[in-house]
């Protein structure tokens, strides 16, 4: 399972924090993260990439109430 971190000003609740491991539980490539946003309601495609060095890039989905779910890719 891929940890999740909650990087939020205010910690999510238990149970949205556990709702939300459940759902993200089996992504374990990009190609797993793109599908699942696309199949979400309504669709989330990638908002963004961030190339942190030449093996290391953070793909940024948009998620809930203007939150981000962010995706660290080696």
């Amino acid at each position: 399972m891929v940890p999740l971190t909650d990087r939020t000003r205010a910690a999510l609740p238990p149970e949205q924090r556990e709702a939300l491991e459940r759902e993200l539980a089996p992504l374990t490539m990009l190609q797993d993260v793109v599908r699942w946003g696309f199949a979400s309601t309504p669709p989330r495609d990638v908002t963004e990439v961030v190339v942190q060095d030449e093996f290391t890039h953070d793909v940024v989905l948009p998620w809930k109430d203007g939150g981000y779910l962010v995706f660290d890719t080696t």
